[in-house]
């Protein structure tokens, strides 16, 4: 039985997040990054990040999701928070992701982010679209076109806010 912790990285987890960053630059659906991660510059790439967090499998002792947290712009829209979440393909169908998410909302509200953006959900990532309409974010509109797939064919994009405001965490 997995216990999963929801907890800030860690130096040791660096390798096991950086394949599972590659692997969805690999599948090529949802993710816009193209090129690896190099494992030489993979921590240093996290770090840079406002925060980043991992899904740790305290029984198989293994990173299974990972989130980054940063501004979305500079400046006058600092406030604004973005996130990308990544859950190991094996251990998807487990909820991971909505910890995952639930937790960077809980963390960007906690470090004076006011809302939550994200400015590409592609349309065709449906399990991702329905989780952030369960947690909360309110669909703003669809920019047609604006995602490349691996195939070079073009998928809409979704735009979704979340008021932090608004945010409670559940007990």
């Amino acid at each position: 039985m997995s216990e999963i912790v929801i907890r800030e990285f860690k130096s040791a987890d660096v390798l096991e997040m950086t394949s599972i960053w590659n692997q969805l630059i690999d599948q090529g659906d949802c993710f816009p990054f193209t090129e690896h991660l190099a494992r030489d510059e993979a921590e240093k790439y996290f770090k840079s990040y406002t925060y980043a967090a991992v899904a740790y499998d305290s029984y198989n002792h293994r990173v299974v999701g990972l989130y980054v947290l940063h501004p979305n712009a500079i400046g006058r829209c600092s406030h604004v928070a973005n996130a990308t979440y990544i859950v190991l393909k094996s251990a998807r169908g487990q909820h991971i992701g909505e910890r995952l998410v639930r937790d960077s909302l809980s963390k960007a509200k906690e470090l004076g982010f006011k809302i939550m953006q994200f400015n590409g959900v592609v349309s065709g990532n449906t399990r991702a679209r329905h989780l952030y309409e369960k947690v909360g974010f309110t669909f703003v509109g669809m920019i047609p076109g604006a995602f490349r797939l691996k195939d070079g064919t073009y998928e809409n994009c979704c735009i979704y806010y979340y008021n932090l405001d608004e945010y409670e965490e559940k007990a």
